[in-house]
């Protein structure tokens, strides 16, 4: 069957990753509010989300850290 002109490619796209973005995106939100309540001046904010961004490193740095490993 040829194709007209005047008809449109479409292309599917479909992601199953939805909760978990929301769940990941929760908890980032979540700890910028933590971090962000001890220190409530601008550059805190901004060390805030760092430590937002970093904190998952630290736990299991410190998880790893503690099985000896």
């Amino acid at each position: 069957m040829a194709k007209t002109s005047n008809e449109k490619m479409v292309k599917v796209v479909r992601s199953d990753q939805g909760q978990l973005a929301l769940l990941l995106f929760t908890a980032y939100v979540g700890a910028v509010i933590y971090f962000f309540q001890q220190d409530l001046t601008v550059w805190g904010f901004i060390v805030a989300l760092l430590k937002a961004i970093f904190w998952p490193a630290y736990v299991v740095f410190e998880a790893l850290s503690g099985f000896g490993v």
